[in-house]
């Protein structure tokens, strides 16, 4: 044993010249204890390719021990060595006590590689064996939370929760449940949860779930006081910023939503979703400027983000800025094909601009899809009339009025149209 101590005080002090001259003397002239100790020595230290060839030897001598197995399995799984692993694991006999844990490394092997349905079966299996076994249930709740299964998840990690557990493998039980919970809409048990969570231990990213929750289950000054607490253990968490300002604007304080958002921007200046929503309060405060400004730098940052064009489309087509509204069309045309929405702005403009060939060719372009949209319809029919197009839109304003009978206008309109 001295020659075993020898090889890991040398490889603790760094001296891996000595180290490598006694591990090669244990390697061949070693008892199978001593390299079966060393092999452990050498995985806690990191030395996985030695450790591997140790275990390799033993397991020539004893091809049937699970223990040495599966210690050659981990070794293999950390070197990314996935199949070779399995069938390591695949051949430990049910009988042998190590048989369970196989169970356990080959649900995470399979979950890995998203057979999911073989990975529940392990895992299933191993609950048979060891029914007590909150280790098992843990596992069954992270499998089925990784697969948006949360309720059951819930009921797993519940099970550990009543075997006394409220921590595995570093995971707070506690947080797991709420963030299931949440996940699953639940979010008022989610948020008795991540009370106990941050109870057990302040931990930002819980604390980030528990105010984000808040804010989804309406609980808006609540979660302006978990955003503002987070902010205040860590000002750089850029998530949170977003958040703020949304609970902000529901408690109706623009000042400090907006305050939100350009906080958020200084740290995170290419967050297209920050400006998007500055934009959108801008709108809300009456500063059209500064609004045009935050949906156009969100269409720079991201040509392609549908929320910012059509906003901003909406913003000129109410100041009357049509040929703005075709460039706004034409650069996201250079994205791929225009949604609905975005034929109905271009519509609009061209009808304002008196350009009518255009937008009856974008009016039938968007009637597909938005011919349930009201507002659509609306502005299409009153389009047709100005057309002279009667018939037309005589069956617009007949589908209008099918699904409200009550409006007046509409059915003084559709009248005229067919007398």
């Amino acid at each position: 044993m001295e020659q075993l101590e020898r090889v890991i005080e040398h490889l603790e002090s760094g001296n891996l010249t000595e180290a490598e001259k006694e591990y090669k003397k244990i390697k061949t002239y070693g008892s199978d204890e001593e390299k079966y100790m060393l092999a452990e020595e050498l995985v806690r230290l990191g030395f996985m390719p030695e450790a591997r060839e140790l275990y390799e030897l033993l397991l020539e001598s004893y091809p049937d021990e699970g223990e040495i197995l599966i210690a050659l399995a981990e070794i293999y799984i950390d070197m990314d060595k996935e199949e070779e692993s399995i069938l390591l694991l695949d051949s430990i006999a049910e009988t042998d006590p190590e048989y369970p844990r196989a169970l356990l490394l080959l649900a995470d092997l399979y979950q890995m590689q998203g057979l999911f349905e073989v990975s529940e079966k392990k895992l299933l299996e191993a609950k048979e064996l060891m029914p007590e076994e909150p280790v098992i249930d843990f596992a069954l709740g992270e499998l089925y939370a990784s697969i948006a299964r949360y309720y059951e998840a819930a009921k797993c990690y519940e099970a550990v929760k009543q075997a006394k557990e409220e921590e595995i493998q570093g995971v707070n039980i506690n947080s797991r449940l709420a963030e299931v919970y949440s996940a699953a809409g639940s979010f008022e048990e989610a948020l008795a949860y991540y009370e106990q969570a941050i109870e057990d231990q302040v931990e930002i990213n819980t604390l980030f779930g528990y105010a984000l929750t808040a804010y989804q289950a309406g609980f808006y000054a609540k979660a302006i006081q978990l955003f503002n607490q987070l902010k205040e253990l860590d000002p750089d968490y850029h998530s949170l910023y977003l958040y703020l300002g949304k609970a902000y604007e529901q408690e109706e304080n623009l000042d400090h939503a907006l305050s939100a958002v350009k906080e958020g921007i200084k740290l995170d200046d290419f967050n297209k979703e920050l400006y998007q929503f500055g934009g959108k309060l801008a709108l809300k405060a009456g500063d059209e400027e500064q609004a045009e400004e935050y949906f156009r730098t969100a269409l720079t940052l991201d040509p392609g983000y549908l929320d910012a064009a059509l906003a901003l489309n909406k913003l000129l087509l109410h100041q009357e800025r049509y040929e703005d509204v075709q460039e706004i069309i034409q650069l996201m045309e250079q994205e791929g094909d225009l949604d609905p929405e975005l034929h109905w702005d271009c519509a609009v403009a061209n009808q304002k601009s008196e350009n009518y060939s255009n937008a009856l060719k974008h009016y039938e372009l968007a009637y597909n899809d938005l011919k349930n949209n009201q507002e659509f319809m609306s502005d299409y029919g009153y389009f047709l009339i100005e057309e002279g197009d009667r018939k037309k839109a005589a069956q617009i304003f007949g589908k209008l009025l099918q699904e409200q009978p009550a409006n007046e206008e509409w059915s003084l309109i559709l009248e005229r149209l067919n007398d």
